[in-house]
């Protein structure tokens, strides 16, 4: 009996022995299974990521377009308006000696209309008068000696006016710079 009792001890012990590298096996591998999921869980959620970021952009440029053209949709019909606006101040200064005709207040009053049409759809004349010559806005077309030294760089004469949609120049005003 004792022998008994020592054997089946002997092949429990064996047993449990054999069973314990199973489990270190077992428990290595669902570690490494675990970190794999893991590392693939990290690519997941980063590639998620990107994609979101990627969309707000998207979102953000459709929507920047979409102003811009709100904004500046209308642009090549204003600037295509603009030579008309200066046949009318040509017509306007050659009218001026003029006394108060009929025509001379049809001109004013179309001049107006246009000018008016032009304020409301966000074009404004870029000025000119004793301002400092400006790339930005203002093309040189020709160099005049300078009267005074402080007066070099800035416009003398305007020749041909330039005009702005919103912040957007359209048309660059033609000047005549002092050197």
């Amino acid at each position: 009996m004792k022998k008994d009792k020592k054997l089946e001890e002997t092949e429990e012990s064996i047993q449990e022995t054999s069973e314990q590298p199973e489990i270190a096996q077992n428990t290595q591998e669902e570690v490494s299974e675990i970190d794999s999921l893991k590392s693939q869980l990290e690519q997941v959620n980063n590639s998620y990521l990107l994609l979101l970021a990627d969309f707000d952009n998207y979102k953000k440029k459709t929507l920047k377009e979409k102003s811009d053209l709100l904004k500046y949709g209308g642009e090549n019909v204003l600037s295509n308006l603009l030579p008309i606006i200066d046949d009318f101040e040509r017509a306007m200064q050659s009218l001026e000696k003029e006394p108060d005709s009929a025509i001379k207040q049809g001109i004013e009053l179309i001049y107006g209309k246009f000018i008016s049409f032009l304020q409301h759809n966000g074009v404004k004349e870029i000025d000119t008068k004793e301002k400092i010559f400006d790339t930005d806005y203002h093309e040189a077309i020709t160099l005049f000696p300078a009267q005074q030294p402080e007066d070099k760089g800035k416009i003398v004469d305007c020749v041909q006016k330039g005009y702005q949609l919103h912040d957007k120049v359209i048309r660059y005003a033609k000047v005549v710079v002092a050197e």
